[in-house]
């Protein structure tokens, strides 16, 4: 058994989860772990739990709450853990094989001690930040630990992910580094130690325009939001960009001084004594302890598991819905996937591969060499074991439909070309790859060689060459077993970069069965080689319920269910929006959806993102796709969403005719255009009003001298 802090709190015992419900003895148990094998005061464990306004009974209520969570841990078996009564206080023991916040802070002391081997540096600090598993303690309702121990752990994570990027630029791999940079300034737009490798990496990839114009952005916003001037090392960075100067290797000075055991806040393993002084903040939303405690997820599956009413605690409201690990980033392209969750995992003893790819604007890290610097990206396989979709909803008939086509008896043809099975295509974001996952998990029985998962894009965004692909599943198809397979060929960027795949020899082993998502149409390939097409559109009204439901629990959707339906008319019944809301949500347990409401439709691209995983953000999902167009085709797309509605009908207005149909078609083939009505084609609100936002910002920066 693991408990887990870096993300929403939980036991872990090998592919099952027990994801604590937001109640007292949570916050209490969150405590406890942050402090882990020190004593932590009764007063401030009070405070932790019920804020600065206790109730008579704290005292004893506080001893019944560590009741709770000892027959918790009777009740899953938790062993080498225990919460001990210690004078003044409290003390839990754990170390690195139970508790992810300690092995997480072993493997940074590991890598630290590696300064010799960047490498071996690099794979250790990776396989540290892959232990961080969504927002902290999403299903905490502790202002305290919210306030005085989040804003902690989240800057021993900033120092490692600083470490991790110097690494990348010091070993010449400026591709992989500029993956995580465009990411972190975005989010952190003031931490100027970010910037600073982002345009280091762009330098040395040869781009040298963007590098200048990236810091033109950081000294605008540094000047405009906080009144100050870019660092002397900015500066001077600018200065050798300016010179042409070659920068030379990174020196380990630079590297010694982002080392994460040197320059970051890092609490020792053992914690620390909390036990004096004031905290002051308010508990929002706080939970009963006598409310159900855990719900136990298996298989992706949330299950309440209602425990004992407490005697002698004070009533309270219920708590709120069943919370659940936010989405691996890193394997969610449209953010309507999710990975195995992590608690399947061993304990860490070892490095591990670097966290898979997360998508960037296509052409962010080419990694070319240049005078300035010879970066290359590294090249990662991109094929595994197809992960399952935590409460997937809606999209029943289409699933159906699909079930069946891929259990039916595999089509016969020419022997000069591979059948498809279905292509599964739509808009960005509008969940192609969670259905292509789902169901592969439904109909897993019909395919006892197993089922892969094949990523069609690289980590910046550039797609993988039939070659590519053909050898990496050439490996791991040879570790499968006997019979057929079913491959998923996701985020295919055009119909020439499969076609060689569905030849003799382009895909290794006989009876596969293939599906292949897409934001392209993929006419052309269905003409020459068959299969079924599944056309994803936005949500129904009821499926956006229904999705909400799943994710925030009927408890808290079905209190405000008239607010809940004006959440989903502001997402538009986007799936990829919808997924950010609920996720957001769940980090706001306190939060009414009414309030939401209001808080969401003030500037909803701006809220529609997470703050802790940037690159899932409504913006960047659009952005991205907008950056694989032809440059002429992006601009006509602009000019439609700008105009009015009525440039997308046949005739156009009259002082402007109208936008060529071939145009319109090739918008409509790469999902930008939705069939009408009105008219034929109409635009999707939200991706409207992202490039007008767009539009205006682009000018606000032109017109300033």
């Amino acid at each position: 058994m693991r408990f887990q802090l870096l993300g929403p709190l939980a036991l872990a015992d090998g592919p099952d989860t027990v994801v604590l419900q937001p109640s007292k003895p949570a916050n209490l148990l969150a405590a406890l772990l942050l402090n882990a094998n020190s004593t932590v005061s009764a007063g401030y464990l009070q405070r932790a739990v019920w804020g600065e306004e206790q109730p008579a009974t704290a005292k004893a209520a506080l001893q019944t709450c560590v009741l709770r969570l000892r027959r918790l841990f009777a009740k899953h078996g938790v062993t080498g853990t225990s919460i001990e009564a210690v004078p003044g206080g409290y003390r839990i023991v754990a170390g690195p094989p139970t508790l992810d916040l300690l092995a997480y802070r072993d493997q940074v002391r590991r890598a630290t001690a590696m300064d010799r081997d960047p490498e071996a540096e690099l794979y250790t600090l990776r396989d540290a930040l892959s232990l961080w598993q969504g927002a902290l303690l999403a299903n905490v309702r502790s202002a305290v630990l919210h306030r005085d121990e989040v804003p902690r752990l989240a800057e021993e994570r900033l120092r490692v992910v600083e470490r991790v990027c110097d690494l990348l630029l010091g070993l010449g791999r400026c591709g992989e580094a500029l993956v995580d940079l465009w990411t972190a300034t975005r989010v952190y737009p003031g931490h100027e130690r970010f910037h600073e490798q982002l345009i280091e990496a762009l330098y040395r990839s040869g781009r040298q325009s963007q590098a200048l114009a990236e810091y033109r952005r950081v000294k605008d916003f540094l000047r405009e939001e906080l009144g100050v001037d870019p660092s002397p090392s900015l500066r001077r960075l600018e200065l050798s960009i300016l010179r042409g100067e070659e920068l030379g290797p990174v020196g380990q000075a630079a590297l010694a001084a982002s080392a994460p055991g040197q320059a970051a806040p890092v609490v020792a393993a053992s914690g620390e004594a909390v036990g004096s002084g004031s905290a002051s903040g308010e508990v929002v939303g706080s939970g009963s302890a006598s409310g159900a405690v855990v719900s136990r997820v298996v298989r992706g599956e949330t299950v309440p598991q209602p425990d004992a009413e407490t005697p002698g605690s004070e009533p309270a409201p219920a708590p709120g819905p069943d919370p659940v690990p936010a989405p691996d980033p890193a394997t969610i392209p449209t953010l309507v996937t999710a990975p195995v969750p992590p608690s399947a995992r061993a304990p860490v003893t070892a490095p591990a591969p670097a966290p898979a790819p997360v998508t960037v604007p296509p052409g962010a890290a080419t990694g070319a060499p240049s005078a300035a610097g010879a970066c290359a990206p590294s090249a990662d396989a991109g094929v595994g074991p197809v992960p399952g979709v935590p409460h997937f909803t809606g999209r029943a008939a289409e699933a159906e439909a699909m079930a069946a086509r891929l259990t039916a008896p595999p089509p016969t043809g020419p022997a000069d070309h591979r059948a498809l099975a279905v292509v599964v295509s739509g808009a960005p974001g509008i969940g192609k790859s969670a259905l292509a996952q789902h169901v592969a998990r439904q109909v897993g029985d019909a395919f006892p060689a197993g089922r892969l998962l094949v990523r069609m894009t690289r980590a910046d965004g550039e797609p993988r060459t039939a070659g590519e692909v053909s050898a990496a599943l050439a490996d791991a198809l040879g570790a499968t077993g006997e019979g057929r397979a079913l491959l998923i060929l996701d985020d295919v960027v055009d119909a020439d970069q499969v076609r060689p795949l569905l030849t003799p020899g382009g895909l290794p082993g006989p009876g596969l069965a293939v599906v292949v998502t897409s934001r392209m149409g993929l006419g052309g390939l269905i003409a020459t080689h068959g299969g079924w097409v599944q056309r994803l559109t936005a949500f129904t009204e009821a499926e956006s319920y229904g999705l909400l439901l799943a994710a925030l629990g009927a408890e808290r959707v079905e209190a405000e269910p008239e607010a809940a339906h004006r959440l989903t008319a502001v997402c538009g019944h986007f799936p990829a929006a919808l997924r950010i809301l609920t996720a957001r949500l769940l980090t706001r347990p306190g939060l009414r959806l009414a309030d939401a409401v209001d808080w969401l439709g003030d500037d909803p691209l701006a809220r529609l993102t997470l703050t802790d995983s940037p690159g899932h953000s409504v913006t960047g999902l659009f952005d991205r796709a907008l950056d694989r167009l032809d440059p002429r085709l992006s601009q006509a797309f602009t000019h439609l969403a700008q105009g009015p509605p009525e440039l997308l009908a046949d005739g156009g207005p009259e002082h402007e005719g109208p936008v060529p149909e071939a145009v319109r078609e090739q918008l409509a083939d790469a999902g930008l255009l939705e069939d009408g009505p009105p008219g034929p084609y109409r635009i999707h609100g939200l991706l409207r009003a992202h490039v007008r936002r767009t539009a205006r910002i682009r000018d606000r920066r032109t017109e300033k001298v």
